[in-house]
């Protein structure tokens, strides 16, 4: 479940001081500190997310540590944390609970749908013979 004061924050860009693309020499900018190490950024690009500069290493998920400076990569934010979005809605998001078990479903779980009900994969099966489909 999404609220108004969750952030989602489209791919983390990597930014270009001519606009020809999406990149940023960074030789062109001076010195940028990395806001996830603080170490200073001498590489040749940069990422830019939430207003501050990155490595492209340090943009991390504060719960699985993957890389979230990767293209069509989308952040979130929320509680100071920065998510990727199986994180974010493992954390905050449900579906719903199963028709068969009962047991919540999260957000980010494949589920099969019959009409109003919805079910885990493994729980969508022939009321009669119990043959999972």
């Amino acid at each position: 479940m999404i609220t108004s004061t969750d952030s989602r924050i489209p791919s983390a860009s990597q930014v270009s001081p001519s606009g020809a693309g999406p990149k940023m020499d960074s030789n062109k900018l001076g010195t940028q500190e990395c806001a996830g190490c603080g170490k200073i950024i001498s590489e040749r690009y940069m990422l830019k997310a939430l207003d501050m500069f990155w490595h492209e290493d340090c943009l991390k998920c504060g719960c699985c540590d993957c890389r979230l400076g990767e293209v069509g990569s989308t952040l979130y934010t929320k509680a100071n944390l920065i998510l990727c979005r199986r994180d974010y809605l493992r954390l905050f998001g449900s579906t719903g609970f199963c028709s068969a078990c009962s047991k919540q479903i999260p957000a980010f779980e494949m589920v099969m749908r019959a009409r109003a009900n919805v079910y885990h994969l493994e729980c969508f099966a022939c009321q009669q013979c119990n043959h999972r489909f």
